[in-house]
C-alpha cells in the first residue's frame, strides 16, 4: 500500500486545512487509517485514526472538536478536515495504515512521506 498525503500549507490561528491521503495498491478497505503529527525536536504524536469501514473514529484530546477524520473507500482517500487551527498545531503531518487501529506510531505498516502545515499567530 502506498500513501501520498496533500493539502498542507500555511493559514493563520483560527483558520482551516484539509488534508487528504490518497491511497494505491490492493484492499484499501481492509486496512485502518490514522494520522499522526511530528513538530520539530518532537517525537510522532497520534492525532486521529478511523477503522476500515469509517464506523468507528478515535482522536487526541488535543485535536477532539476541533479535526474530523474521515474516508471514502471509492476513492481510496483518507480525509483529515482541520478547525479552529493554532499555532501548536504546526507539524507535518502523516498518514498512515495499518490492519487495527492504534494511537501508537510504531503499531503502523504503510506511511505517507507527510505533509507541512504551519499555522500562524
Amino acid at each position: 500500500l502506498q500513501l501520498v498525503e496533500s493539502g498542507g500549507g500555511l493559514v493563520q490561528a483560527g483558520g482551516s486545512l484539509r488534508l487528504s491521503c490518497a491511497a494505491s495498491g490492493p484492499m484499501f478497505d481492509s486496512y485502518d487509517m490514522a494520522w499522526f503529527r511530528q513538530a520539530p525536536g518532537k517525537e510522532r504524536d497520534f492525532v486521529a485514526a478511523i477503522n476500515w469501514s469509517g464506523g468507528r473514529t478515535s482522536y487526541a484530546d488535543s485535536v477532539k472538536d476541533r479535526f474530523t477524520i474521515s474516508r471514502d473507500n471509492y476513492k481510496n482517500t483518507a480525509d483529515l478536515q482541520m478547525n479552529s487551527l493554532k499555532p501548536e498545531d504546526t507539524a507535518v503531518y502523516f498518514c498512515a495504515a495499518n490492519t487495527g487501529m492504534s494511537v501508537f506510531h510504531y503499531d503502523y505498516d504503510y506511511w505517507g512521506q507527510g505533509t507541512q502545515v504551519t499555522v500562524s499567530s
